[in-house]
């Protein structure tokens, strides 16, 4: 093979409504929202990782708007590491009115053994939220 893959460097969620998505995760886990590109673009940024966010109308009524084939908000699975305890994860989410759907619960992750927490965002995709031992 001629390379390897070393990271990610962005990946695009597809959303309903750009703005509360973006306020829903700079609210509950933390993110900077960002805007870049000349049409106004919307991200969200936490640690070295991006976010792009997309609105599914546009998605699909710009023909020239490159995206995977369904372009559906909501059909995500999404796993975040937070630099805290799972008690601040747990509280974080409450105190958000955030409902945690699962949790606390062991999982194993990239690292190994971590404790996660599950919530949805506005659009129902699954957010975990995992903190390694």
């Amino acid at each position: 093979m001629g390379f390897t893959v070393e990271r990610f460097d962005h990946i695009v969620l597809n959303c309903r409504d750009v703005a509360a998505t973006a306020a829903w995760y700079e609210r509950v886990l933390g993110m900077r929202v960002e805007t870049f590109g000349p049409a106004g673009r919307t991200a969200l940024r936490f640690g070295l990782q991006k976010i792009n966010l997309r609105p599914v109308s546009m998605a699909a009524d710009d023909p020239g708007w490159v995206t995977g084939v369904v372009a559906a908000a909501g059909s995500e699975d999404l796993c975040f590491v937070a630099t805290c305890t799972p008690g601040e994860v747990r509280d974080q989410l409450v105190a958000c009115g955030v409902e945690i759907t699962q949790g606390p619960v062991v999982k194993v992750g990239a690292l190994g053994e971590m404790v996660s927490h599950y919530c949805r965002d506005p659009d129902g995709n699954l957010v975990e939220i995992a903190v390694y031992h």
